[in-house]
């Protein structure tokens, strides 16, 4: 079982933070910001992410306008999305994080295709104007990494640091992952196993 809990974390961007830097950060102090109202038993996941386009962090597009000039900026070549995770034990305070950073090759959408999808009000929530999962708009091809990541959690991630917790998950993390996502990952193993992949 579990519970959701929004945490009221000022998301600005500090002076001279790297995009891992921010994502672990943020991650952090929404794990922290709700842990005083935590029973002790809980553990505490606080995540964040961000696409990253040559070092500059897209978050969401004010209006339809800014979200046409994303899927612009984004068309035709890859971007990365990073990916920070918390994992904070309310008992005695450990926290464990992790990161990850998925290279996202964007296809070369038409014009009207970014109309339509802008119109549609669906990119105005989304960091970088776009969900990887849109079954209309589809905005990327070739695709080979953490499919969970962009889409803001990485499950195998997630498990490799609720492990580190003494927390074994009792599903087949990588199987149901796949399965929901109906997804062929060809790097949970190798995030299971410690690498730094994405």
């Amino acid at each position: 079982m579990f519970n959701v809990t929004a945490s009221d974390v000022d998301e600005s961007k500090l002076l001279d933070e790297s995009p891992a830097q921010y994502v672990l950060r943020l991650a952090e102090s929404k794990a922290r910001a709700v842990a005083h109202t935590a029973d002790p038993e809980y553990i505490i996941i606080g995540a964040d992410t961000a696409v990253v386009d040559s070092g500059d962090i897209l978050g969401k597009p004010t209006d339809t306008a800014e979200a046409v000039t994303m899927l612009t900026r984004l068309r035709g070549h890859s971007h990365q999305v990073y990916t920070g995770i918390a994992a904070l034990r309310v008992a005695d305070g450990k926290l464990v994080a992790d990161l990850c950073i998925t290279d996202v090759p964007m296809r070369f959408y038409r014009d009207e295709e970014i109309e339509t999808y802008a119109l549609s009000g669906d990119p105005l929530d989304k960091a970088g104007a776009y969900a990887i999962q849109h079954p209309g708009f589809r905005p990327v091809e070739k695709f080979n990494g953490c499919y969970a990541s962009v889409m803001g959690l990485p499950l195998c991630h997630l498990a490799r640091s609720l492990r580190q917790l003494d927390i074994s998950p009792a599903a087949d993390v990588p199987t149901n992952c796949q399965t929901y996502l109906n997804y062929h990952c060809s790097v949970s193993g190798a995030i299971l196993s410690g690498g730094n992949v994405g």
